[in-house]
């Protein structure tokens, strides 16, 4: 039955004959069609669309029988819209400047500030982070640490505040190394962007090069594929897609790519711990450097490690020698045989794993920091062949190195058989005839800005993924973000963040909801809880007590080389400081608590869209979590100091500072209410301060509300 295809009985066709994938109808599928601009469809309601992106929301909603709830009002606006593009509250400096502003184009110019801020880079950044799988070490069986993927991490932020052209974006991930540079620093850079290949999990377990290899490639056209082009092209390692129209052949011919590529993550398969010289030297003075001192311990160490390798060989050579025996008989079709020498009395297994546990003790101490990079680099160019069910011993044709057929175009045609293909490739996927990469990334911004993509399915454009709910919108801001957005990616969050179906307000219909319960035609704003980073960094931002300048390099830089224990290394990375998020330690099975129970993404997985969860460990973090109570503690104390004396003016700064708005008359009381019952409880009890305690109290209540966690 399954040789025959897996036929339906109740139909008795077969879905698709063995191999027989046809290509022509394939290419009719939506995703794979070509975006065409459609034109700006006309409504009935002229006076509410704000730009073309309103007029295709608004024929939609106006055929379902649907109509826009009103706009919000303007506090809840700018700590929406200062939320998304930069990832922190507004200030009430801010808020107050935004609602006092009566002009038509205030908003924009608010607009407009938060695309030049710095933070727009580490906001948008973390989202590239969470798609490329980006962590700190290896992960799995044994966890070493990557001390230079922070490099990356660096790279994306300074690309998307610079608003890099999303195309050369691709161009320098996947091939950075293989284009012209005009300088050492442009080298650098373009090295650094590699990483994108480089700091995927790794199992260095394995000791068999072969297959470690073949699960490095796996991961590299996993991430490829899947974060550029939303297609799951690595489900065709083993076999035929079953859903998509891509051929084993076609998952070989890019694994022919990357296997012509050297990829220098730090490590190598069987080794316990980081190897420096396994990464890339870059070749400008940007960053930590070593000194006479920590280069003259480096050299001792690598002279150590050369030595006692060179006795474990002298060790294993006399161990061959002691045991065979003069004139040992041959054995019947066999070469001679090796006989154990009873006689022996050295121990050479003990001596060896004596030195090979000197060995790595050495290999696992901290390196001093160097000008180093994870990334790739051109190795042996060579086609793959196609493994059999994905087995490495069981070798199939080889396959000539190239792209997907049912996408394939000029420009990933022909590939230079003296290289690997990388740029080929690259190109490919960054050109405008790629009905895909502008498709995708259209609908990850969108996705961000209102919690759900045109397509659901952020990673999965293929059959599996969900239709666009608007096709034409999308395929229009597709085409226009590679024309006349020049792959702007400020340009095109600018022309959605600008319509009026952003501005939407939250509130509720009845009869809208009745038709559309989903909000799938838009007809208000989906409360939108923030994202892990935005909680820990907003509570910083009220205590001010966030760090905005970003910091050198990271906390995984300092650590050995080693497995990652429990001991210093462990507490080395729980010392998180004040610096924003993006930048603590992000560390393969050691996710910062606070970030990992608000559903940051699991660096083990390409993630377009986290999880929103809602669970009592969440509750019991914001009661009981000391970083919680510091940043409590502080807001309190920054109310108290402030040149407010007045009771209700302290409550108007603290709901402010904490939540972006005033409190009302109901909460004004309530709140006075609740800090004189403390006070007076805590008068004669244990507390050193009761003004502060109870403030301390109050403030993390604030904390702890669903509004200081949820836009609106």
């Amino acid at each position: 039955w399954i040789d025959m295809g897996a036929p339906d009985p109740r139909v008795g066709k077969a879905a698709r004959p063995q191999g027989k994938i046809d290509f022509v109808e394939a290419r009719k599928f939506w995703s794979l069609k070509h975006p065409k601009a459609t034109a700006v469809p006309q409504v009935q309601n002229t006076a509410w669309p704000a730009s073309d992106i309103d007029r295709f929301i608004l024929a939609r909603q106006e055929r379902e029988k649907v109509h826009p709830v009103a706009d919000a009002d303007r506090v809840t606006l700018i700590r929406r819209v200062t939320f998304d593009l930069i990832g922190l509250p507004p200030t009430p400096a801010e808020v107050d400047a935004f609602v006092a502003d009566k002009s038509p184009s205030a908003f924009a110019t608010v607009v407009d500030r938060l695309l030049a801020s710095p933070q727009f880079g580490e906001k948008w950044g973390r989202h590239w982070l969470d798609v490329v799988r980006y962590a700190e070490s290896t992960g799995k069986g044994r966890n070493v640490p990557y001390r230079y993927a922070w490099r990356y991490r660096d790279y994306v932020i300074d690309a998307l505040n610079a608003d890099k052209p999303y195309d050369q974006f691709i161009m320098e991930q996947l091939a950075g190394d293989l284009l012209p540079a005009k300088n050492n620093a442009e080298r650098d850079r373009l090295t650094v962007a590699t990483g994108f290949l480089a700091v995927g999990s790794k199992s260095i377990a394995e000791k068999k090069v072969e297959q470690f290899q073949a699960d490095l490639v796996d991961d590299q056209i996993d991430v490829t594929s899947r974060a550029f082009m939303g297609f799951t092209v690595a489900c065709a390692r083993c076999h035929d897609h079953k859903f998509d129209p891509i051929p084993t052949t076609d998952y070989y011919a890019l694994a022919g790519i990357f296997q012509s590529t050297e990829t220098m993550a730090g490590v190598a398969p069987g080794k316990k711990s980081a190897l420096d010289d396994h990464l890339l030297l870059l070749k400008g003075n940007e960053g930590p450097r070593w000194n006479q001192e920590q280069l003259k311990a480096q050299q001792q160490r690598e002279a150590d490690v050369a030595r006692l390798e060179q006795q474990i060989e002298e060790l294993k050579r006399e161990r061959r020698q002691a045991n065979r025996k003069p004139g040992a008989r041959r054995g019947k079709g066999r070469g001679p045989q090796t006989v154990v020498n009873p006689f022996v009395k050295k121990d050479f297994q003990a001596e060896i794993k004596k030195r090979q546990d000197q060995i790595e003790e050495l290999e696992a101490a901290a390196t001093p920091p160097g000008n180093l990079a994870m990334g790739v680099r051109e190795g042996a160019p060579g086609n793959a062949n196609v493994l059999v069910r994905g087995e490495v011993k069981d070798k199939g044709p080889e396959v000539p190195r190239g792209v997907l057929t049912v996408l394939k175009t000029p420009q990933g045609s022909r590939i230079d058989p003296s290289h690997s293909g990388r740029l080929e490739l690259a190109r490919w996927i960054a050109s405008k005839d790629n009905p895909l990469t502008a498709r995708v990334l259209v609908n990850r911004v969108w996705e961000h800005l209102f919690g759900r993509g045109l397509v659901d399915t952020v990673d999965n454009f293929g059959a599996l993924g969900t239709e666009p709910t608007h096709p034409e919108l999308l395929d229009t801001l597709a085409v226009r973000f590679t024309g006349q957005q020049h792959w702007s990616l400020k340009q095109l969050i600018r022309s959605i963040v600008l319509s009026r179906v952003y501005q939407l307000s939250s509130q509720h219909d009845a009869a809208n909801y009745a038709v559309d319960p989903a909000d799938e035609f838009l007809w208000r704003m989906e409360r939108r809880r923030l994202e892990a980073e935005e909680i820990r960094d907003a509570m910083l931002f009220a205590s001010g007590e966030l760090q905005l300048e970003r910091p050198i390099g990271s906390p995984v830089m300092d650590l050995g080389n080693g497995q990652l224990g429990g001991g210093k290394g462990a507490a080395e990375l729980r010392k998180a400081g004040d610096v924003r998020s993006v930048y603590l330690p992000y560390v393969r099975g050691r996710v910062p608590e606070i970030l990992q129970i608000f559903d940051a993404a699991d660096p083990d997985l390409i993630v377009g869209k986290r999880d929103v969860t809602i669970v009592p460990t969440q509750a019991l973090l914001l009661m009981n979590n000391p970083f919680v109570l510091q940043q409590s503690q502080a807001i309190a104390k920054r109310v108290l100091d402030s040149a407010e004396r007045e009771p209700a003016a302290r409550i108007e700064l603290a709901f402010r500072l904490v939540l972006g708005r005033s409190p009302s008359a109901s909460e004004q009381a309530a709140v006075a209410k609740y800090l004189q019952e403390y006070r007076a409880a805590a008068s004669g009890g244990k507390q050193a301060s009761p003004q502060m305690a109870a403030w301390m109290s109050t403030c993390q209540t604030l904390l702890e509300s669903g509004e200081f966690r949820y836009l609106y």
